[in-house]
C-alpha cells in the first residue's frame, strides 16, 4: 500500500511551531517512503479563515523546506460532497433528522445539571419515522451506540478504548444545510487516499466520534498516530509566554531551515541517541514507534546548538541563498555583489560557531562594512600610539609579502618579535583596523578574505 499522509492547518492565524512539527512528521513519514505528502487547508471557518493566514501558512511550509505533492486543497471546496455523505448516512439508517431547536436542547442540558445527570444531548427525534417528521428546520445527526465501548489502536497511544454513552450524536449538517468540520475531515481524507492520519493527541477524543462515519459509510480507516503537544520549559502548553510560537518568527530570528527541521524532529521522536542529523537520515530512520507519549519540551539552547551544527555543515552556496531569503524576510538592505563575493570567500571561517544568520551576519561584519573603519568602544582601547605605530611599522612589509596565511603569519611574527611581543598581542589591533570590532574571525582569515589592497588600506587608515 502506497503511504498517503497529509498536513490539514486551520488559516486562522500564523503556523504554530507545533503544527510545523505536525506537518514535518507527515513529510518524514511519507518522503522516507516514496509516499505522497499532501496540503489541505481547513477554510470552513469563513470568519476566521483568510487569503492571508492562508499565503503565512505555505510561506511557513515553504520556508521549512516541506514540500507538498499537487496542489493545497481547499476543504470549503468539497462541501457539496461533504452534503452529499451527509444524506448517503441518512439514507442507509446510519444518521437522521432532528429537530430540536437550540432553546429545547438548551432546556434539556439545564435539567440535567440540575438532577446532576449527563448533560450529553439525547435526541427525540433519533428513531421517529419520515411520516412523523414537521416541516420545519433541521440538522442531521449520526447514530452513535449507546452502550458497550470502542477501541481504536494508535501507533503511539496504543489501545485506546471509549466508552460509547460518552459518544453523543454528533450533527453532521446544519439546520442550514453546511456541513460541520467533523464531517468535512473524515470524507476529505476518504476522497484524498490519506492512509496515514498523524496529529497531534489533542485530536484523539474526535477519533472516536469520526469513526463513526467511517463505520456508517463502511470505509477503510486510516492508521492512527496521535503525536504528544509541544510544551515550554516550564513544563505547560507552549505559549506567546515562552517566546516564539509561529514559524516566521523563527526564521526572521534567523534560524536555519535545516536546523529547524532537525530540532522539531527530536521533539517527540528519537533514533537512538542521535541528536544531528541530515534530512535524508531522517527520511530513512522516521517511524511512527520512535514516538513518545510524553510532551516534549521546547529548548532553545538546544535549537541553537543544532542550527550551529547545520550552519557549518551547510553548503557554502545553500548558506548564502538562505541568508539573502533572511535579508529579505527581515526586510534588511540586499546585499551589494562585493559583499556577496566576500562573504562567498569568507565562509569557511565564518560558518564556524554561528547559531544564527544574525550572529553570522555579524562575523561578517568585517566584509560588509566600508572604509573608514570606526572601531567601536571595546576594539578601540587596543589602538593606542603604541599598537599604532606598529601597525604603521607592519604596513611596508605586508606590501612585499606573498598573500598566504604562513607567509602572513611569518611577517606578523616578525614584527611581533622586534618589538618583544607574542603574536597575539598584535590581534587586538589588528582587529580593531580590520573590523572594528574586538570579537572577529582569525585576523589571518580576515586578510585572506579581504585582500591585500584593502587590508594594507584599513591598516593604514588605522594608524594614520
Amino acid at each position: 500500500m502506497s503511504v498517503v499522509t497529509r498536513f490539514a492547518p486551520s488559516p486562522t492565524g500564523a503556523l504554530h511551531i507545533g503544527s510545523a512539527r505536525t506537518a514535518l512528521f507527515n513529510w518524514l513519514y511519507a518522503r522516507g517512503r516514496g509516499g505522497q505528502f499532501l496540503l489541505r487547508i481547513e477554510d470552513t471557518d469563513k470568519a476566521r479563515s483568510t487569503a492571508e493566514n492562508t499565503q503565512v501558512i505555505l510561506d511557513g511550509m515553504n520556508w521549512l523546506g516541506l514540500d507538498w505533492d499537487g496542489d493545497p486543497i481547499s476543504q470549503s471546496g468539497n462541501a457539496e460532497r461533504h452534503v452529499e455523505v451527509a444524506n448517503a448516512l441518512l439514507a442507509n439508517g446510519q444518521a437522521y433528522k432532528c429537530f430540536s431547536t437550540p432553546e429545547e436542547i438548551e432546556a434539556f442540558r439545564e435539567k440535567a445539571r440540575a438532577e446532576k445527570t449527563s448533560t450529553l444531548f439525547r435526541s427525540p427525534w433519533r428513531d421517529t419515522q419520515d411520516g412523523d417528521h414537521p416541516d420545519a428546520p433541521h440538522v442531521i445527526r449520526i447514530k452513535a451506540p449507546r452502550d458497550g465501548q470502542t477501541t481504536l489502536h494508535d501507533e503511539v497511544q496504543g489501545d485506546v478504548t471509549w466508552q460509547n454513552d460518552q459518544l453523543d450524536d454528533m450533527i453532521l449538517l446544519r439546520s442550514d444545510g453546511t456541513p460541520v468540520y467533523m464531517l468535512a475531515v473524515v470524507v476529505d481524507d476518504h476522497d484524498m487516499g490519506v492512509t496515514h492520519v498523524i496529529r497531534g493527541d489533542d485530536h484523539l477524543a474526535n477519533a472516536f466520534r469520526q469513526n463513526l462515519i467511517y463505520e456508517g459509510m463502511g470505509w477503510d480507516k486510516p492508521t492512527l498516530a496521535h503525536i504528544p503537544l509541544i510544551f515550554g520549559p516550564d513544563g505547560k502548553k507552549l505559549s506567546k509566554r515562552h517566546g516564539a510560537t509561529g514559524a516566521s518568527e523563527y526564521q526572521t530570528m534567523g534560524y536555519p531551515a535545516a536546523g529547524m527541521r532537525n530540532y522539531l524532529a527530536r521533539l517527540g521522536w528519537s533514533h537512538g541517541d542521535d541528536e544531528f542529523f541530515s534530512d535524508a537520515q531522517a527520511k530513512e530512520w522516521f517511524d511512527l514507534d520512535g514516538i513518545g507519549k510524553s510532551p516534549a519540551r521546547f529548548d532553545f539552547k538546544k535549537l541553537e546548538n543544532i542550527c550551529g551544527q547545520h550552519i557549518a555543515a551547510s553548503d557554502d552556496a545553500a548558506l548564502l541563498h538562505e541568508l539573502r531569503n533572511f535579508l529579505t524576510a527581515t526586510g534588511s538592505d540586499e546585499l551589494t555583489k562585493a559583499q556577496f563575493d566576500g562573504m562567498a570567500r569568507g565562509m569557511y571561517c565564518l560558518k564556524e560557531r554561528a547559531k544564527t544568520f544574525p550572529e553570522l551576519l555579524e562575523k561578517a561584519h568585517f566584509i560588509l562594512t566600508n572604509r573608514p573603519i570606526t572601531p567601536d568602544e571595546k576594539s578601540s582601547k587596543n589602538l593606542d600610539d603604541v599598537s599604532r605605530g606598529i601597525l604603521s611599522e607592519l604596513t611596508p612589509h605586508l606590501q612585499n609579502a606573498s598573500w598566504t596565511r604562513d607567509a602572513l603569519e611569518g611577517v606578523v611574527a616578525s614584527v611581533a618579535e622586534t618589538h618583544d611581543m607574542k603574536l597575539g598581542k598584535l590581534a587586538g589591533p589588528l582587529r580593531a583596523a580590520l573590523a572594528g570590532r574586538a570579537v572577529t574571525p582569525s585576523v589571518f582569515d580576515m586578510m585572506l578574505v579581504l585582500g591585500q589592497d584593502e587590508t594594507i588600506a584599513r591598516l593604514q587608515d588605522a594608524s594614520a
